[in-house]
C-alpha cells in the first residue's frame, strides 16, 4: 500500500529554536512521509536575507518563499528587501512571495507601514507571477482591500494559518485564494475554526505547521516542527468526513499546483480509484448528456485523481485495476466521468464478478439507460445493491435548461419511469439533484419523496466526490 505523503505549506526551518537539531528535524519529517516543505524566510533587521538559501540548497525537497512579516514593516523601510525578492523570483530561487500582509492584533509596526511594505510584495507578486503567502490577524477588511485593489486575484496564493469567519473565506476563495489550516483546528476550543473549515472545498485546502510554532494536539506546548503536520491532517480528514489518505493526496495536489511544485507523472487516468472508504469504477468518459454545472469542464481531477481516459479500459484492465481485495471496501461505485450504464455489458460482468466475491454495488447514472439500450435494462441489473439517479430538476422544462439532452422531451419521463421501475429490482434507489443556485430543492424532493417514493439525496454544486 502507499505510504501517505503531505506537503508543510508552512514552515520556519531557519528559526533559531531548529539551530541545535535542524538536521534531525528535517528527518523526523521524511520519516513522517513529508514530501515537501515550504521553508518561509521571513527579513530580519539584523541579518535582512542572510542564509536565506541554505536550506534549500542543503535539502531540495525544500523550496522557499521570501517576504517581510509585518512585524518587522517598521525598521525594513527602503531596505532594498523588495529588490532582493525581485531578483529572486527573476531567477526562480523562490516559489512564492511571503509571508506578508498585516497584523493588528501586536501591531508591532504601524498600520500604515504594514499596508505600504504589503503593497509592495503584491507589486512584486504580479510582476513575477508567484503566489502570495498573506498573513492576517485583526485586519481582515484591509487585507482584503489590498488584495482586491492591487490585482491580487490575478495571480493567487495562500490565506495562511487561516482562523477568520466564513464570510472572509468566501471573499477569498472568489479572489481564487487557497486557505489553509495549522495545528489550531486539533485545539479543544477552536471549533468555530472547524465549522469554516467544514464548508471550504477541500481542493482549495492545504496544511501547515507553522513551526516552531502552533504545535497542534498531542504536542500542543512543544515546539512545532514539520513531522506534527500530519496530526493536522488527521483532524481535517476527521472534520472533512474524508480519508487521511484523500487529505494527503489533494491537499498535496493543491500545494503542487500553487507552488509550482515537480508532481509525480501520472501517464494514465485512474480506473479504479478510492474515496474515502469506497472505490469508484471510471469505465468511460462518454455521456449521454452535457450537463450545465459537470465539473469536468473545468478539470477532470476529482479529490486529488485524474480521470481523463485515454482509452476505455475492458473488463479485464478494470478487475486488474480493482486490485485482489475489492471487499475491503465499504462499496464499489460505477462512476466515474461519464455514464456508466453507456457500457452496460462492462458493468454487468464487473458487477456480477464483484457481487461473488461479496462486495455491495453501487450504480450512479443519468437514468436514460433504457432510451440509449432500447430496452428496460433494470431486471439486468438485480446485482446492484443501490441505484442513485440523477433527477437534477423538479420537471422537464427545469430538467432541460440544466441538462442539454439529446433525448428532449423524453428524458425527464423516461428518468421517472427509471425509478419507479428500479424499486422493483434494486433494494436502495435513491433521486439526487444538484443544488445549482436557483433549483426549486424542495419541489424536487417532492417528487422524489412523495410522487416516486425512492430516497432523496441533495449534492452541492462545485463539489465532487
Amino acid at each position: 500500500m502507499q505510504k501517505n505523503s503531505f506537503i508543510d505549506t508552512h514552515a520556519h526551518l531557519g528559526d533559531p529554536a531548529f539551530d541545535s537539531d535542524r538536521d534531525a528535524v528535517i528527518q523526523r519529517a521524511i520519516d513522517a512521509g513529508v514530501k515537501s516543505i515550504i521553508n518561509i524566510q521571513c527579513w530580519d533587521k539584523e541579518k535582512g536575507f542572510v542564509g536565506a538559501f541554505d536550506i534549500p540548497l542543503r535539502y531540495p525537497f525544500i523550496s522557499l518563499a521570501l517576504g517581510v512579516h509585518p512585524h518587522e514593516a517598521d525598521f525594513a523601510g527602503d531596505s532594498g528587501h523588495i529588490d532582493f525578492i525581485r531578483e529572486a523570483a527573476r531567477e526562480r530561487k523562490i516559489v512564492a512571495i511571503g509571508e506578508t500582509g498585516l497584523d493588528y492584533h501586536y501591531n508591532h509596526s504601524a498600520k500604515k507601514a504594514q499596508r505600504d511594505i504589503f503593497i509592495k510584495h503584491v507589486k512584486a507578486a504580479r510582476e513575477a507571477s508567484l503566489p502570495l503567502i498573506v498573513h492576517s490577524r485583526e485586519a481582515d477588511d484591509d487585507t482584503l482591500s489590498i488584495l482586491k485593489d492591487e490585482g491580487a486575484g490575478g495571480i493567487g496564493g495562500v490565506m495562511h494559518c487561516f482562523s477568520g469567519d466564513a464570510k472572509i473565506a468566501e471573499e477569498l476563495l472568489e479572489l481564487g485564494f487557497y486557505l489553509s489550516f495549522t495545528g489550531v483546528i486539533t485545539f479543544p476550543k477552536a471549533e468555530e475554526t472547524r465549522e469554516v473549515l467544514k464548508i471550504i472545498p477541500i481542493e482549495r485546502l492545504m496544511i501547515e505547521t507553522d513551526c516552531p510554532y502552533l504545535a497542534p494536539v498531542p504536542y500542543r506546548g512543544k515546539r512545532c516542527e514539520p513531522a506534527f503536520v500530519v496530526e493536522t491532517a488527521k483532524k481535517m480528514a476527521e472534520v472533512k468526513g474524508l480519508s487521511i489518505g484523500d487529505i494527503s493526496r489533494i491537499t498535496t495536489l493543491n500545494a503542487e499546483t500553487l507552488f509550482g511544485l515537480v508532481k509525480e507523472k501520472e501517464d494514465e487516468a485512474k480506473v479504479a480509484y478510492a474515496i474515502r472508504n469506497s472505490l469508484y469504477l471510471n469505465i468511460t468518459n462518454r455521456c449521454t448528456n452535457y450537463c450545465t454545472f459537470c465539473a469536468k469542464f473545468d478539470s477532470y481531477t476529482v479529490k486529488g485523481h485524474y480521470l481523463r481516459l485515454k482509452k476505455e479500459p475492458s473488463t479485464s484492465e478494470v478487475l486488474a485495476a480493482i486490485g485482489p481485495e475489492p471487499e475491503k471496501y465499504e462499496e464499489v461505485v460505477f462512476c466515474g466521468f461519464g455514464e456508466p450504464l453507456i457500457r452496460l455489458d462492462l458493468v454487468k460482468e464487473v458487477g456480477l464478478s464483484l457481487k461473488k466475491r461479496g462486495c455491495r454495488i453501487r450504480i450512479d447514472t443519468d437514468g436514460l439507460a433504457n432510451l440509449v439500450h432500447g430496452r428496460n435494462v433494470l431486471p439486468e441489473l438485480k446485482f446492484v445493491d443501490c441505484m442513485s439517479v440523477s433527477l437534477n430538476a423538479q420537471d422537464s422544462g427545469t430538467y432541460q435548461k440544466l441538462v442539454k439532452t439529446p433525448f428532449k422531451d423524453k428524458a425527464y419521463p423516461a428518468i421517472l419511469w427509471f425509478l419507479k421501475e428500479a424499486k422493483k429490482h434494486i433494494t436502495k434507489v435513491v433521486a439526487s439533484v444538484v443544488a445549482v443556485p436557483g433549483l426549486d430543492v424542495e419541489a424536487c424532493r417532492r417528487v422524489a419523496e412523495e410522487e416516486l417514493g425512492v430516497k432523496f439525496r441533495v449534492r452541492e454544486h462545485d463539489t465532487v466526490g
